[in-house]
């Protein structure tokens, strides 16, 4: 079921997390962080509305870097239902389309609620001082990509490098919606 994000919630503060990426190292805000702000990416592996994009993603997010924007991915769907979402998953995924960032699972699930993560891909964009200041889509793509799309996120995210907030027009993503645990 498709999902939208809510409006960005200016100025709120990235909540720490440690969490074990793909590449057998464990990741908090500190070690993602660049020096001009971090985008904290919620995605995953088998939502068609991340296939479609992620090769894009990859590009925007090396593109940030000499920006000194840092960039994580975190996967927080219930993996005993979703077992194309599984952590072995997320690394076939991440070599597949070769990602230049970590990629992260969020196996409790506590992270993706405290962010109040709604979908994947979920983007949150966060300043120096670790303030939201982006929560929209990475472009006007879909399911299907879109012929010479504005790159959304990548110019919201050079914005916030170079002024420390983000566009006051932001169009919500849209994507499927996280696949949450049943409480037992």
């Amino acid at each position: 079921m498709a999902a939208e994000t809510p409006i960005c919630n200016f100025g709120w503060k990235a909540v720490d997390f440690r969490l074990p990426g793909i590449d057998g190292r464990d990741y908090t805000l500190a070690d993602v962080a660049g020096p001009n702000g971090l985008l904290v990416m919620f995605i995953c592996n088998h939502c068609p509305y991340v296939q479609s994009i992620v090769d894009r993603l990859v590009r925007d997010v090396t593109a940030l870097k000499p920006h000194g924007i840092g960039a994580i991915a975190v996967m927080s769907n219930d993996t005993g239902r979703y077992p194309e979402d599984s952590f072995e998953n997320m690394k076939r995924f991440a070599e597949a389309h070769g990602f230049t960032f970590p990629y992260v699972i969020d196996a409790t699930q506590e992270v993706a609620r405290a962010y109040d993560a709604v979908c994947t891909p979920d983007f949150f964009g966060f300043n120096a001082a670790l303030e939201l200041q982006y929560r929209g889509r990475l472009d006007a793509s879909r399911k299907q990509a879109v012929a010479d799309a504005e790159p959304e996120l990548l110019n919201a995210m050079i914005q916030v490098a170079r002024t420390g907030r983000g566009p006051e027009h932001q169009i919500p993503s849209m994507g499927c919606s996280i696949k949450w645990r049943e409480e037992a």
